[in-house]
Parts: C-alpha cells; structure tokens; sequence
C-alpha cells in the first residue's frame, strides 16, 4: 500500500483548517502533517515538518500567502502548491502562476475540488492548473475593460434580476459574507458604489444587456 500523500495546511481560519483536514485524512490519500495560521507560523512549520502539498490562503494576517509561494517555488522545484483564496478573480489567479503555485482553487469551491488540485500538484508540480484558465488566458491575451471571474459574473447577473445578498447567497450556494465580497469586488472592478451605478456600467461595457434587466 503506498503511504499518503503529506499536506501542510496555511490558512487563518481554524474551521476552514478543520474541514480540509476531515476531507483531505477522510480521502485516505493524504495525511495532514502540519497547520498554519500565519506566514511566520508557516516558515516555521514548513522547516520543521516538510511536506509534499501545501495548501495556502492568500490573504494571511501578516502577509501575502503568494510570498510564501515564492519562497517555496525557488527551493524546491518538486513541491505540490496550491493556492486556496475567497478571491477569484484573473489577478488572484495569475498572481498564482506568476509566482509558482501549481494550482488555485476558490475557498468556495467543494473539497473535492482542493483535493484534485492537490493530486494535480503532486503529479504535476511545475503544470499550473486551475477553473477557467483557458478563459482567464484569453482575457489576459486580450484585455477589454473590466475582467470579471466567473462568479462575478453570476452575481452582477443576478444582482442585474434585483437579489439581494441573501437570495444570492442561496441560489449560488455561497454565504452571505463570501457574496458581499463578491459584490464588493464587483463594485470595485466597475467603479460603482451602488447596485444602480455598477448595473449602469456593466450595460455601458457591454457585461450586460438591456433585456437582462428587470423591465
């Protein structure tokens, strides 16, 4: 029987910890060996209790998980890295790439998603894999304006049809705190401060269509 695979987990959120620790040991593949919920805490670990997969939060009380990536990606070229972040958008992503992640993944995403993107980076180390790459290529290659994630998408739609956050959150699947930072990133990316203001903007872009509003 071959041993399991090793996984460090990097992230501030105890629970989010926990349940990646459930699926990941449940599986029977992988083997939890060390936790972080701090960069420094990460280094530190990461020294003591090398592993074969690190999974790795963005956003870390202090500091850039993607820092950490890069660390990681300049001395071993065989490690397995996955970047698990609640922002989905093109930036996060390439910010993964660009810095040697073998995979992201959205903290929304089911935890049989991480763990493939895991599989993937133990495979494939130095292949970067994630959700829509091909479209955030493309979008890459031919920058026009404002470049939405595919949720993103879904929710300036559904904000388009008059949802609010909690009707948004239960048609997606999402908490209501993982869709106002949906909504926010959205507000940010079309310069709105408002639903009125992002909907007019998005019409004005071309992201929506008159007849995807209400009439």
């Amino acid at each position: 029987m071959n041993s399991p695979t090793t996984v460090m987990l990097v992230d501030d959120h105890e629970l989010i910890r926990q349940g990646l620790r459930r699926a990941f040991e449940a599986s029977g593949e992988f083997a939890v060996l060390a936790e972080a919920g701090s960069l420094a805490e990460a280094r530190r670990e990461f020294t003591h209790s090398p592993t074969q997969v690190v999974v790795v939060d963005i956003r870390l009380p202090d500091g850039n998980g993607l820092d950490f990536v890069k660390e990681l990606r300049s001395t071993d070229t065989a490690l397995g890295i996955v970047v698990l972040s609640m922002y989905s958008g093109d930036e996060y992503l390439f910010g993964a790439l660009d810095n040697g992640a073998s995979a992201f993944v959205a903290k929304d995403a089911p935890a049989d998603e991480v763990m493939a993107a895991a599989r993937h980076a133990v495979a494939l180390p130095g292949s970067f894999s994630a959700p829509n790459l091909a479209e955030a290529m493309q979008r890459r290659m031919s920058p026009s304006g404002p470049q939405l994630s595919p949720r993103e998408t879904e929710v300036l739609r559904l904000l388009a049809d008059g949802l609010g956050v909690a009707e948004i959150s239960g048609r997606l699947y999402i908490s209501q705190s993982t869709t106002k930072t949906h909504i926010s990133k959205l507000y940010e990316k079309l310069g709105a401060g408002n639903r009125a203001q992002a909907l007019m903007t998005a019409l004005k872009l071309g992201l929506l269509k008159h007849e995807e509003l209400p009439s």
